[in-house]
């Protein structure tokens, strides 16, 4: 079956490089970068500057042909990944399916399969990949263990490698990939309360500890630029000492890692790789701008990838709310995307309603960022919403919302009936105590200018 990007994809095939950043430093304005355009309601010769220069990505895999093109930068609206992925404690592919599906239903801008049993990995991600439209991130390293089953003595550099390339060959539109933990680094965290908290970066910190070696993603760092040129994949360079919790945040650890992600972000660049640059995590309110404006100054302005951050640390069970705060910062201050938080945080594995709940969360908070950044139309779903609302089009409010299924279920709590649709209250104020039952015409206007007047 045809999909979109078949028919543009032909010509590329063989190629030695075929980044989206490669073909726009060439002055090619590429299907994708049009699709973009169009979708964000920019200038194609502007989405082609921004990805020449490296503020801008566009994830987009060759062997993802159903992909329909997004782009994450600070010249485009704010955006939302959610991850899913099956455990080998809880969770299986058709659960995997069925949270894409939601995930993408709700808004989701990429998905990151995060997956670490459960069932054949390879079938899991594929599968995913076949059936999502938006773009597929992935943390190969995860497999990378798995296939020495867990084995740190036996995995070596050509296992990573042989990982990613496979993750590449199957359509992964961007990898992180924890290539700024040093072994110098590792004592940077004596301090921490949490320690090391990234999965991956946990992993790495292992094997460099076990081994007494350098990191093998740094120092195999061109050997994997060269496979995401055949396949333009894009780097998500991960934060492997980002804080835990706020105590940790901003730390000589952090900062040291987020000091090589900006070395490797030019390297990748001097290879017309496209990168994004993953942070924290747990940060206070307080220094949100300082590390978002951080990020921008040591990694030149590549998309900033947050997860969060979480402001304050006392709410297990509700940190899709804590981290909500902290996002809508960050996407104020200037970061490209946010990475969501479920409720489960810090708990266990997501299900469905978790991801419902999270992904909303973190669309609220990249349209309120795109508001605060006072992006052209971005308030113009507010206003319609707001109008239909003071007319009490009860319907309309449904449609415009972020989760309309929601907000129709909250109102037919009370006021099912379809006579309820058309009412001018709702059960908070009742029919004769609705403020906005308060209409002034134009005579009445008129005749309170005249009395105010006389009143001088």
């Amino acid at each position: 079956m045809a999909h979109l990007r078949t028919h543009w994809l032909a010509p590329r095939r063989g190629q030695e490089n075929v980044t989206q950043m490669h073909y726009a430093r060439q002055g090619v304005i590429t299907e994708e970068m049009n699709f973009v355009a169009e979708r964000e309601q920019l200038p194609p010769s502007l989405i082609r500057e921004e990805v020449a220069r490296g503020r801008m990505i566009i994830p987009a895999n060759i062997h993802h042909e159903n992909l329909e093109p997004m782009a994450i930068g600070i010249a485009s609206k704010c955006k939302v990944n959610a991850n899913i992925g099956a455990s080998p404690n809880s969770s299986d592919m058709q659960q995997e399916l069925d949270k894409l599906f939601l995930a993408v239903k709700y808004g989701a801008d990429t998905v990151m399969d995060l997956s670490t049993g459960g069932g054949n990995l390879d079938q899991i991600r594929t599968t995913i990949i076949q059936n999502s439209p938006v773009p597929i991130g992935t943390v190969p390293i995860y497999q990378a263990l798995e296939s020495v089953h867990g084995n740190l003595d036996k995995l070596t550099a050509d296992d990573f490698l042989h990982v990613i390339e496979k993750h590449a060959q199957q359509g992964v539109d961007y990898m992180t990939i924890h290539a700024g933990i040093l072994i110098e680094y590792l004592p940077l965290v004596k301090n921490r309360i949490t320690g090391i908290v990234s999965r991956g970066g946990g992993i790495i910190a292992r094997w460099m500890l076990h081994h007494h070696k350098q990191n093998p993603l740094y120092t195999h760092f061109r050997d994997i630029i060269e496979i995401f040129q055949k396949y333009d994949v894009s780097f998500s360079l991960g934060d492997s000492l980002r804080p835990g919790c706020v105590h940790d945040a901003s730390d000589a650890a952090q900062l040291s890692e987020l000091k090589t992600l900006g070395q490797l972000t030019r390297t990748a660049w001097e290879q017309d790789v496209q990168v994004m640059v993953e942070g924290p995590g747990h940060v206070p309110m307080d220094q949100i701008e300082f590390n978002v404006k951080k990020q921008m100054e040591e990694c030149s302005e590549a998309p900033f990838y947050v997860l969060g951050p979480l402001v304050t640390d006392i709410a297990p069970g509700y940190d899709h709310i804590t981290s909500a705060i902290g996002a809508a910062m960050a996407g104020w201050y200037g970061t490209a995307m946010l990475c969501y938080v479920t409720p489960k945080e810090h708990l266990g594995l997501p299900n469905a309603e978790d991801v419902r709940n999270g992904l909303i969360a973190y669309k609220i908070a990249a349209h309120a960022a795109d508001i605060a950044r006072q992006r052209p139309g971005a308030r113009d779903r507010d206003d319609a919403l707001s109008t239909a609302r003071y007319h009490f089009d009860w319907n309309r409010q449904f449609e415009l919302s972020l989760d309309p299924e929601r907000a129709q279920e909250y109102h037919d709590e009370t006021l099912p009936a379809d006579i309820y649709k058309t009412a001018e209250f709702c059960s908070m104020c009742g029919p004769k105590f609705c403020p906005m039952q308060t209409k002034v015409d134009a005579e009445q206007l008129q005749e309170l200018e005249q009395f105010l007047a006389k009143q001088g």
